[in-house]
């Protein structure tokens, strides 16, 4: 049995991106533009972190699945493809947290 991925669903994002609005949530948050998708996204991580502070793994693992879902989603309607995420990502890991936020402040 192969590992559902980050990819997997993004292929799925995109699919269900170009269905009727509808028939596809997906579909329905793209439509509504990236104010919508946003703040949808913003209140699955706000449920999250709840959760986290609570220490209520199950609900976080089923906040995170969310929140992961929604930045997708946002990725999707500001046309930035995941890969550019992982590619930003695999930059920071050369070198460490610390630096690479150091860089970052004025």
């Amino acid at each position: 049995m192969s590992e559902f991925t980050l990819d997997d669903l993004e292929k799925i994002v995109d699919a269900r991106s170009k269905a009727s609005p509808d028939e596809s949530w997906t579909a329905k948050l793209v439509a509504a533009g990236q104010s919508k998708a946003a703040k949808k996204m913003g209140e699955e991580a706000i449920e999250a972190v709840m959760a986290a502070v609570t220490d209520d793994r199950d609900n976080l693992t089923y906040e995170a699945a969310d929140l992961l879902y929604h930045l997708l989603v946002v990725l999707k309607v500001a046309g930035i493809p995941l890969q550019d995420v992982m590619a930003e990502l695999e930059r920071r890991t050369a070198q460490s947290g610390l630096k690479e936020k150091a860089s970052r402040q004025s």
